[in-house]
């Protein structure tokens, strides 16, 4: 018989809030978690793959451990982008539901820091906070943290860049005697050795749903591809996958704004997020992604954190990730929630041999993607230029005498005839994307 929440040890007001949201059975890493974090007392490593509960895993506990007779910040949880803070706060005040003694701020970057400073002058027991952010309101000495007794680190591998410098400056605000969670769906030397100098000696570690280095559910499909069909190959994929909602990662912020600018131009229902765009526009996209309004996200990796949609079918990497762990948080983006889920990695020859790396350090098998034929892609080519045409506003500039000798010039056609007559003379020219990446070579000038 499956463990329950009150098996755990949560209270009946944390209960109550879950089955309202109907969250019923505590997940692996929850129920390993839980226990430990309400009646131990060391420091602690969560291990577990992104998708699998880990913020009800530390966020339900903290809550029941909060002391609501005092005013003070308690609790300090940090995670990489305001994205994945926001997730955090929201949770977190879902599950805080009954709890109305118990007050929560979200402190993460990418929005004005006034009122966040004015938020700040209110009782809070619960911070949600970006790096950046704390140590900014830390210098501004608008917020304090000395008698929290509970660190967080969430997702702490994608954290490690920007937490190098920051992390002493927060410990410094913190009591010693505190209590350090992290939680990493990785553990990469850097997280290690993150552990070993701000965390005690005494840490309690946990691993849940790693079994295949949190792959579960994932189809992990590879193709490979010429440079100048990648774009091509790329689109014919996502036609075949039309109407359902997938990620494609980049490497660089430039080759989002590049493939997401081509997507566009071959009306799929797509949008960009990287780090270099203001926070309401990303915000506005975020919203248009969850809500179905598009279906197809570019996105680089860290841009990418906090997106915690359900019904993503398929990931794309691409480009190929230099590091093994990023691959790991691309994944994870599909088969949540005991769904299952594509993960398509797109390759060049060369990348062959960098892709059994992949395989044996996370122990998964790429198996082959079919890839499309020279008439799928030149078909497929003919139904984009045909989308194009249908979607193509009307231009109201057209003078109406032009107009009508041009409806004089078909008019005796029908439809059908009309539209065999565009094919017939769009298939006498290259079709397709047009971009650096399917363009021919020029001929130097003699």
């Amino acid at each position: 018989m499956s463990k329950q929440f009150s098996d755990l040890g949560i209270n009946s007001q944390l209960q109550k809030s879950l089955a309202n949201h109907h969250i019923n059975t505590p997940t692996e890493i929850q129920q390993k978690t839980i226990p430990v974090l309400l009646q131990q007392k060391e420091d602690f490593v969560g291990l577990a793959k992104t998708g699998t509960g880990k913020t009800a895993a530390f966020g339900l506990p903290l809550l029941q451990l909060v002391d609501v007779e005092k005013s003070n910040i308690q609790a300090v949880i940090i995670a990489p982008t305001r994205e994945l803070g926001q997730q955090i706060y929201h949770n977190l005040v879902s599950y805080a539901t009954h709890l109305p003694a118990i007050s929560i701020a979200s402190i993460c970057g990418g929005i004005p820091i006034k009122p966040q400073i004015e938020r700040l002058t209110e009782d809070t027991h619960i911070v949600v906070a970006t790096p950046g952010r704390l140590i900014d309101l830390i210098k501004r000495k608008a917020i304090d943290i000395t008698k929290a007794g509970y660190l967080v680190l969430d997702e702490a591998d994608e954290m490690v860049t920007s937490l190098k410098e920051g992390l002493d400056e927060i410990v410094a605000e913190l009591p010693k005697k505190r209590r350090t969670f992290l939680f990493t769906a990785t553990m990469p030397g850097t997280i290690k050795q993150l552990i070993q100098n701000y965390m005690s000696k005494h840490v309690v570690h946990v691993s849940a749903d790693m079994e295949t280095m949190g792959h579960q559910g994932i189809d992990h499909r590879f193709v490979t591809v010429a440079p100048i069909e990648k774009l091509e190959i790329l689109m014919h994929f996502l036609n075949s996958r039309e109407g359902e909602r997938g990620i494609i990662f980049c490497k660089t912020k430039a080759a989002v704004n590049k493939l997401a600018k081509n997507l566009a131009i071959n009306k799929f229902s797509s949008g960009a997020l990287h780090g270099s765009l203001s926070q309401p526009i990303r915000d506005r996209i975020m919203g248009q992604f969850r809500e179905g309004h598009i279906r197809i996200l570019v996105a680089t990796d860290l841009a990418a954190r906090g997106i915690d949609v359900k019904e993503i079918s398929y990931v794309v990497h691409y480009h190929l990730p230099d590091v093994f762990e990023t691959y790991v948080h691309r994944s994870g983006r599909t088969a949540r929630a005991g769904a299952e889920g594509l993960s398509l990695t797109i390759i060049q020859k060369e990348e062959e041999e960098d892709l059994k790396e992949f395989e044996e350090v996370l122990g998964i098998t790429f198996k082959a993607y079919q890839k499309a034929d020279a008439q799928s892609i030149e078909e497929n080519n003919l139904l984009l230029w045909a989308k194009k045409i249908f979607k193509t506003k009307p231009n109201p500039s057209v003078a109406p005498e032009l107009k009508n000798s041009i409806h004089t010039v078909f008019h005796h056609l029908t439809k059908e005839e009309l539209i065999d007559k565009l094919m017939a003379q769009q298939l006498g020219h290259p079709i397709g994307p047009k971009s650096s990446e399917t363009e021919k070579p020029k001929r130097k000038k003699r």
